[in-house]
């Protein structure tokens, strides 16, 4: 019998798996992907992940669907011993091989530069963000220290509170620095993650986009009990947030007087609390 045409069935194969699978991972796997939609940024996080997959999925069938066809169709017989026809090299497919996976590569860098432009990830962007997001923003400052974050807010006398409540639907902008030694800022289902440097005003920016709690965490190796540095922060109406930091300036009245002015970022002292 004559020898089929191996390389045209195994790519008939390839591209009818990859027609099929991909539109399945993006409209199945697509809306479950971290970190979710906390956040106009979190959903961010979700597009680029959801590009990235189903631009991985082709690549993913091609290596799998070539060992199941190479298993089935080039597999000895059973007690032969045959020696394969030697392989000398294909021009063409190494000519495609460059050309297909210079095009992906490429592509990638250029919707990750665009994405990154646009929001910045969710990261940090130093204390000059190359993009910053119009209109009304509430400040924050995130200030770590071994083995805590505490919040201060000046737009209301500069009230610092050891537990973080925001808005929904309103534009944060999050000013991150530290204390004593490098920690990062994690909110996962809000899609942010910044450093804390000492001395160092790490701005970004979140938009919460419905009512929930949140998990926050150092992701920066701080010391001992870095694994307890988490907490658990609130997206509430804004209703409630006015009501809630009206208790905070009067709960916390005393010590706000006593803490030096409000600065984008503090000094590392023996008493954390610089002049």
């Amino acid at each position: 019998m004559a020898e089929p045409n191996h390389a045209r069935r195994f790519t008939v194969l390839w591209v009818v798996a990859s027609l099929i699978a991909t539109p399945l991972v993006i409209v199945l796997l697509g809306p479950i992907l971290p970190p979710g939609n906390g956040s106009q940024q979190a959903s961010g996080h979700v597009t680029d992940n959801t590009v990235l997959l189903a631009m991985a999925t082709p690549v993913l069938l091609l290596v799998v669907i070539y060992l199941i066809y190479a298993i089935i169709v080039f597999r000895q017989p059973k007690g032969g011993v045959l020696e394969g026809p030697a392989v000398r090299g294909n021009q063409r497919l190494q000519t495609w091989w460059i050309v297909v996976t210079s095009i992906l590569v490429v592509s990638l860098a250029v919707y990750g530069t665009v994405r990154l432009e646009e929001d910045g990830a969710g990261s940090g962007g130093g204390p000059s963000p190359v993009v910053v997001p119009s209109g009304k923003k509430l400040k924050v400052q995130v200030i770590a220290q071994q083995w805590e974050f505490t919040y201060r807010f000046p737009e209301y006398g500069g009230v610092e509170v050891p537990h973080l409540e925001l808005p929904v639907n309103q534009l944060v902008e999050l000013h991150v620095t530290s204390l004593d030694v490098i920690h990062s800022f994690w909110a996962y289902q809000l899609g942010v993650k910044a450093d804390a440097n000492p001395n160092v005003d790490n701005v970004v920016y979140v938009k919460p986009t419905h009512e929930q709690t949140f998990e926050v965490r150092c992701a920066e190796l701080c010391g001992i009990w870095h694994g307890a540095m988490f907490d658990h922060g609130h997206v509430v109406s804004q209703e409630a947030f006015n009501t809630w930091i009206a208790e905070q300036q009067t709960k916390y009245a005393a010590a706000t007087k006593a803490l030096p002015p409000y600065s984008k970022t503090y000094l590392p002292e023996p008493t954390r609390r610089a002049e």
